[in-house]
């Protein structure tokens, strides 16, 4: 993130929970490093309350993901690093494309923040626009809040009964199926061709 002093910046670290899509934990420091990211890991990891369950935590190869710091919290935490592959730049295509919301945004500012305060304060906006306000279309049109506290189960129901019954007052507006707000089970990282046939089938 770019400050009013040329040549140094704020660093986002940003946690984003796949499934749902929803920014689970983020800060913003002066520099990289392992010792924020094995801080911000555990701050998630204590606030999502998931002590016990199998997590895997896919990131860039940079040094603050793969320092000594990071590797060693994550053991003792039970999470399984993963790790893109090199040159890949789409290994993490979710958080690619999360980054490019963020920069693209209307309230991105057009100017180099002044502190990093003011940093903060912005994504801490940013956040809750996007969990939860943000309608995200690769989610069936549900906030990523709403998928993770898996309040969209009820809202695909009523969709699905909302436009099956909008199809049967007026079949001739539709010249085939009505759009599909089956809730999605699983999510893939980086399908395989077998992986999307399966998806497709459920």
């Amino acid at each position: 993130m770019p400050t009013a002093i040329k040549g140094l910046f704020f660093y986002l670290y940003m946690i984003m929970d796949i499934y749902s899509r929803k920014i689970v934990g983020w800060e913003v420091h002066d520099a990289e490093s392992s010792d924020h990211s094995s801080m911000l890991i555990r701050k998630t990891y204590l606030r999502e309350g998931v002590a016990g369950k199998p997590l895997v935590l896919h990131s860039d190869n940079g040094s603050p993901m793969k320092g000594a710091t990071m590797l060693v919290t994550l053991q003792k935490l039970g999470v399984m690093p993963s790790f893109g592959r090199p040159s890949v730049s789409n290994d993490n295509a979710y958080s690619e494309a999360l980054f490019k919301t963020l920069k693209y945004s209307p309230g991105y500012p057009d100017k180099p923040f002044d502190s990093i305060e003011q940093a903060q304060q912005w994504v801490l906006g940013f956040q809750h626009w996007y969990n939860e306000i943000h309608r995200h279309s690769a989610i069936k049109f549900v906030t990523p809040g709403q998928r993770h506290r898996r309040e969209d189960v009820d809202l695909l129901k009523m969709r699905s009964a909302l436009y099956n019954a909008a199809k049967a007052k007026c079949p001739e507006r539709w010249s085939g199926a009505t759009r599909n707000w089956q809730h999605e089970q699983v999510v893939y990282l980086n399908p395989t061709k077998s992986d999307q046939k399966i998806r497709k089938a459920g």
